[in-house]
This record gives structure tokens, sequence and C-alpha cells, in this order.
């Protein structure tokens, strides 16, 4: 079996146990109709669900899936299904349809339902827990949590955290850590820094700023030349030089 197919499949398996209490051996309650398509695909049930799942099963059936295969002329189906271990459903000797009977077998029992029957697999689907594997070709495929599953564990989810939360209350207030009177404290606000925008500007600093731009607006002054003055008798002395 291909790795992204074992990991699906105990993913799916993990999902159940945790939260519908599946539990090994698993428990595969099997109809004609898997057999019909088992006979169709040249499949060997037995040896590809066990295969399939690597660890330990058991393969029942009932007395009214054998009865229906029976009924409907379906006689390479009935000589298979009857190869399981018949599974007393309390129908014997007023048997139901198989699709029914299956029904009433998964209320309060963990089975894994074998059925190519589409509309007990949508029955099924709708309430929480029942967990369906059917063949794909060839291939048993164990199929992932329905959404009616996924509703329930999510609703189950959200009890037990209420639950929790009123217990640690109920224990703080046994323990004196809070008063049954008690209210949360409001939150302390911390002091904001003023808008800079809305803050008006000091004359002092008005001043500066307009000193500032009007240094900006005017011309870059040029340095003067110093004239050094000489005395007279210097000055006679280069003239008559």
């Amino acid at each position: 079996m291909k790795i992204t197919r074992s990991k699906k499949l105990n993913k799916t398996l993990s999902y159940f146990g945790a939260h519908f209490n599946y539990r090994e051996p698993y428990q595969i309650l099997i109809d004609a109709t898997f057999c019909q398509a088992a006979l169709k695909n040249k499949v060997i049930i037995e040896e590809q669900i066990r295969n399939y799942f690597q660890t330990q099963v058991k393969l029942l059936t009932t007395q009214c899936a054998i009865l229906e295969a029976e009924s409907l002329g379906l006689v390479g189906a009935t000589q298979i299904v009857k190869k399981f271990f018949v599974h007393k459903c309390g129908h014997e000797g007023n048997p139901i349809v198989a699709s029914e009977c299956i029904k009433e077998m998964t209320k309060d029992s963990r089975y894994i339902v074998a059925s190519q029957d589409k509309a007990l697999q949508t029955s099924l689907r709708k309430v929480p827990g029942r967990c369906l594997l059917y063949l794909h070709k060839a291939t048993p495929v164990l199929e992932t949590p329905s959404q009616a599953s996924k509703k329930w564990v999510q609703k189950k989810s959200k009890n037990i955290l209420t639950v929790d939360i009123k217990k640690i209350e109920d224990l703080k207030l046994r323990n004196g850590l809070k008063s049954a009177e008690e209210k949360p404290r409001p939150k302390r606000k911390s002091p904001k820094n003023p808008n800079p925008l809305s803050c008006k500007k000091s004359k002092k600093q008005l001043s500066n700023n307009i000193q500032a731009l009007a240094n900006r607006s005017k011309p870059p002054m040029k340095a003067r030349r110093k004239r050094v003055k000489l005395p007279r008798h210097v000055q006679e002395i280069l003239k008559n030089s």
C-alpha cells in the first residue's frame, strides 16, 4: 500500500478512535453489495481488507444480509457473504431489509460498514460517528469523517471548554481566590502623547523658524578683503623708489 494511502487511513482511524471509541480489532460489517462489487473486480475481500488495515480486523455479516442476497439471486455474492461470521442482529425468524438491519446494528456498536449501497451510505453519513468502507474498483477505501461527525466533535469540544471554565471559577470561589461579587477591574488607560499637529508652537520657536527662512532666502555674502593702511613714510619711500 502506498505511503499516502496508509497515512490517510491511520489519520481517519485515529479520528474515530479519539472521538467515537473505535478500537482494535476493528469490526467490519459487510453486506451483499460489497461482495458483489468484489466479485466483479476479482477482489479477495479478506486478503485485501487485512492488507489495507494492517491490523486486527473481524469480518462480520448478518442473517438479513445473507437472506437478501439469496432473494435477489446473487449466487456469487451469497457464497462470499456466507464465509464471514454471522453476527446476531435480533431479526432471526423475522428478517428485514439488509440496509435497515445495518442501521439498527450501528446504533449502539462501533462497526465499520462495508457497503456499495449509495442510499445506505447517504443515510449513515447523516449520523455522527458512522464509519464507511467501500471499494473503488479493486481498492478498498475508508471514507473520511462526514460533516455530521465533524460538527458533533466541534460542539463537544466547545461544551468541554465551557465546563472547564466553570469548574475553574468554582474552585476559585471555594478557595477564596475570588469573591462572588467581584467585578472585573477596568483597564487602566496610560497617558498618551499630545498630537504634534494640534499643539501651538511657542513664540520663540516661531521667531527662530522665521529667522531661519529669512536667512535661506538671502543670497550668500562674499567675503570682503581687508585693506592694510601703510604709514606715510613708508608710502613716500615706495614712491621715491
